[in-house]
This record gives structure tokens, C-alpha cells and sequence, in this order.
């Protein structure tokens, strides 16, 4: 895009055109400039020099950024620009200008213009440029001026003022983590535990034979079994929920080092309490501006949470998935929704999918937080120098988590059903229901009676009365497993 002039308004402040569509109508390449000299890049694209650079020596596999880091640059951007333009450090045009352009990133309208890997300089020095240079241009753009000129709005100068990668970079990373944690992931946490504590409320008098070892148990009640899930996501969503404020703390303002070199005082408050009155969410200066850029210690506390959060998920499924098995050569208890064929060769097969789906994730999310947790101990000095990957693994976890609980509340739990002919025939026959004898004819005795209808085939109150050692009368009023379920009246 080539135009020779800008057009003015009073006082020789540019027009801004703000209906201009985001892209650049141009074919071919148009030469960028940067300190190490000049580089061609494709002429429809508002990326600049350092990024085209970062394209050709950073090409490592297909792991991109995130978009979710950019849009969270987009915050941080604008609300720099906002307090620039307030204390009179960018013009109050430029400063719109960019606050402008940083809401369109924000919204995902740029998305294009932001083609890294992951793998780059571990501060994410180029992703940071990336954003600089498109907004520059995209500004430039705006007012009518030759994209690429790095007039009137300069990448560095203006864009970038009072910042660096190594403050930005780790601010827009607690955003990114802190907005994903929101939306998606705790709300979809919340509606599978509310739909696993439904079906505990609908299955509280249902009584079943426990399982210890893989092996027979005393009976609880199927209600009692699914109180458990319940309860184990609604602590891990409380140890995640725990990690946020922490993840409110922002390192910007501490430039390069943490010293705040090059940015006016008072700038990162500032910027933090713009950055919080445009997300909506409590975030503030960090308390010490060394510890957050030289660490990412908050952001592998939150992966930690993650983690525990897959732990009692992988639990779930997989309990889900054995309670299923069968329908006839398995345990057989509950009945999953079909909702696809399960096999290509198998005709009318159905399939724990989602279960297995769900183990995979949990699995996955094991492995990223590993990851983040070996790449938070790369804090050399003043920076940490892994953050690309932590950022991602982070953002990866919390949104197939996210995915998966919701695909496991729509299309498992909501529609599963239990087999209440199997789940009586495996109470009846539970071996197990000795224990409440053993108070009354002592251990010994109750487990004599177990093995003997193990071995003779016989029904435990068959053994037991054939015994000797109870009555048919006794037996039948102690061993009741209502009673032994403890249940009461709800």
C-alpha cells in the first residue's frame, strides 16, 4: 500500500478511517526495516521486519501461539497507550490510534497477522514484536499513511513506550491464563460436577456392592458412589480457584530487569488498573516486580491446579468407563448414551468414547504441566527464559479440559443410566455382606461362612444359617444393606 500523503484534520492531527476493513489490498512483498538492515515481506500482511525474521529462524514443527496470548497483548497495548496518551507521553490521537488498533486484536479481528511458533527467544521477544509491528502498521493503515514507514506510528516508539518483552510478555501471559480459567474452563468444571451431583441425588437409595482391590466390597449406595465425583471436583475447582490471585499480580512496569528503567513512574499501577477495569477482573501490580519476571512461579502453581483437576477426572472416566463395561462380558452397572457406532468391524458395537476421550486429555494435561513445571525452573537471573512454553502448555490444558468436561457432561453423564437388574443381582450375591456378622459370631466365624459359599456355590445366607452360627431370623435383620450403607432420610 503506497500513499504519498496523509490526510489532516485541525491542528494537523491525522484522519482516522476506523470502517477500513482489516486486511491490506496489496500483491507481492513490500520491503521492512529493523536494526539488522531490511527484509522483504508479503505486501497483505501487517507484520513487520522482526517478525518476518522470526518466520524463517524459528520455523520449528507446527506448534503455533496461542491467539489467546495475543488477545491478551491486545489489553496490555491498549492500556499502555491509554496512560501514554493521558500523561501527555503519545499524542492524544496516537494514543487512540493504538487503543484502537489493540481493541481489534483484542476481539480476534487480526488474528491473521500473527503466524509464530511457540518455539522463539524464551521471553517471546518475537510474539511481543509481532504484536508491536502489527498494530503499528495496521494504524498506519488507518490514517492513510504508507504501511511500513513506521509513520506516524512507530512499532518501538510509540506502540512499545515504556515497555519491554520482559515485563509485557509475562502480564499478557497472566491475562491469557486468568481469561481461560474464567471462560471456559471453571464454568464447564462447574456444570459437570452440578450434573454428577444430580445424578448422586437420583441414585442416593440405590444400594450396590462396593469395590476395594478390584474386589468385592460392603454395599454403599450408587448415590453415595457419584456423592465422591461430586466431591472431588468441587475441591479441585477450589485449589484452581485458589491460584487466581496470584495470576491477578502483573509484572508490568518492570521493563527489562525488573528496575523499571525507561518507564515513568507510577506507569505499571497504572497500566494494571486499565488492564483491570477493561477485563473486568481484580488484576494489579505485582508486589515485587523481580520475582515476576525472573520467575513463573504463579503460572506453575495454576498448572498444578490444572493438574489436580485431571487427576480426579481421570478417576471419573475411568470408573465410568469399567462400571460400563460389558454390556454381558463386563461389570455392566450402568449404560451408556450410544452416540456413534463404536467399531468399523463390529456391528451394533457401543463404545465408552467419551471416557476415553476424557483419559487422554487428563493424561495430555499430565504431561504439559510436567513440562511447565521443568521449563519454571529456567528462571536464570532477571528472566525467566521459557515462558513461550508455559504460556502454551498452560492455555492447552485449560481449554481441552474445558472441551472435555463439556463433551463428558453432554453427551455421558447426562444420559447415563444405571442397570438396576445387574447392579441387585451383584449385591445379592456379594460375598462381602459377612461383614455385618462379624460383630455378632466374631471374625473368624463370618469369614468361615464366606468361604463356605464360595466354595459350595450357595447364597452367603444359605452358608451362614447352614452354618450354624446365625439364624435365618437374625441374619436377615443384620445383614441388610440399607443399614450397612448407613442411609438416611433425606
Amino acid at each position: 500500500m503506497n500513499t504519498p500523503h496523509r490526510r489532516r484534520g485541525a491542528q494537523g492531527t491525522p484522519r482516522v478511517r476506523r470502517d477500513l476493513p482489516t486486511r491490506i489490498d496489496a500483491t507481492g512483498t513490500r520491503r521492512e526495516t529493523d536494526a539488522l538492515g531490511s527484509v522483504e515481506v508479503p505486501a497483505d500482511r501487517y507484520w513487520g521486519a522482526q517478525t518476518q525474521r522470526a518466520l524463517v529462524h524459528f520455523a520449528i514443527g507446527d506448534d503455533r501461539m496461542p491467539k489467546a496470548v495475543y488477545h491478551a497483548y491486545g489489553y496490555v497495548k491498549k492500556a499502555a497507550a491509554l496512560v501514554n496518551g493521558r500523561e501527555g507521553r503519545l499524542a492524544g490521537w496516537q494514543a487512540d490510534l493504538i487503543a484502537h488498533v489493540a481493541d481489534e486484536v483484542v476481539s480476534g479481528a487480526l488474528d491473521d497477522h500473527f503466524p509464530l511458533y511457540v518455539w522463539q527467544a524464551g521471553s517471546g521477544t518475537q510474539t511481543h514484536m509481532n504484536v508491536n509491528e502489527v498494530i503499528s502498521n495496521r494504524a498506519i493503515q488507518l490514517v492513510g499513511g504508507v504501511v511500513g514507514s513506521k509513520e506516524p506510528v512507530h512499532p518501538n516508539d510509540h506502540v512499545n513506550l515504556g515497555q519491554s518483552s520482559n515485563d509485557t510478555f509475562p502480564t499478557a501471559m497472566h491475562i491469557a491464563a486468568v481469561r481461560v480459567l474464567h471462560d471456559p474452563l471453571l464454568p464447564q468444571v462447574s456444570l459437570l460436577q452440578q450434573a454428577i451431583a444430580a445424578k448422586s441425588r437420583a441414585w442416593y437409595e440405590i444400594v450396590k456392592t462396593g469395590r476395594t482391590h478390584l474386589r468385592d466390597a460392603v454395599p454403599l449406595s450408587v448415590g453415595q458412589e457419584w456423592s465422591g465425583y461430586a466431591a472431588q471436583l468441587s475441591d479441585a475447582l477450589e485449589r484452581l480457584r485458589a491460584t487466581l490471585p496470584d495470576l491477578y499480580q502483573l509484572a508490568i512496569g518492570g521493563t527489562a530487569v525488573g528496575t523499571g528503567l525507561g518507564a515513568p513512574e507510577g506507569f505499571g499501577p497504572a497500566v494494571a488498573r486499565e488492564i483491570a477495569v477493561a477485563t473486568g477482573h481484580p488484576f494489579k501490580v505485582a508486589s515485587n516486580s523481580f520475582a515476576a519476571q525472573s520467575g513463573v512461579d504463579t503460572v506453575v502453581a495454576a498448572s498444578a491446579g490444572l493438574r489436580g483437576l485431571a487427576v480426579p477426572l481421570m478417576k471419573i472416566a475411568d470408573d465410568i468407563r469399567w462400571l460400563a463395561s460389558g454390556p454381558h462380558g463386563g461389570i455392566g452397572e450402568l449404560t451408556l448414551p450410544a452416540n456413534e457406532p463404536g467399531s468399523s468391524s463390529m456391528p451394533g458395537k457401543v463404545n465408552p468414547t467419551q471416557c476415553e476421550a476424557m483419559m487422554m486429555v487428563c493424561t495430555q494435561v499430565l504431561s504439559d504441566d510436567a513440562a511447565v513445571a521443568h521449563a519454571g525452573t529456567r528462571g536464570n537471573f532477571q528472566l525467566n527464559a521459557a515462558r513461550p512454553l508455559v504460556i502454551s502448555d498452560f492455555l492447552h490444558s485449560a481449554r481441552i479440559l474445558a472441551d472435555a468436561c463439556e463433551k463428558l457432561r453432554a453427551y455421558c453423564v447426562e444420559g447415563v443410566e444405571l442397570n438396576r437388574e445387574r447392579i441387585d443381582e451383584y449385591l445379592a450375591r456379594s460375598l462381602m455382606l459377612v461383614t455385618a456378622l462379624s460383630p455378632r459370631i466374631g471374625h473368624d466365624k463370618a469369614a468361615e461362612i464366606a468361604r463356605k459359599a464360595a466354595a459350595e456355590g450357595t447364597t452367603l445366607r444359605e452358608a451362614a444359617i447352614a452354618s450354624g452360627h446365625i439364624g435365618a431370623e437374625d441374619f436377615d435383620r443384620i445383614v441388610d444393606p440399607r443399614k450397612m450403607a448407613r442411609l438416611r432420610d433425606r
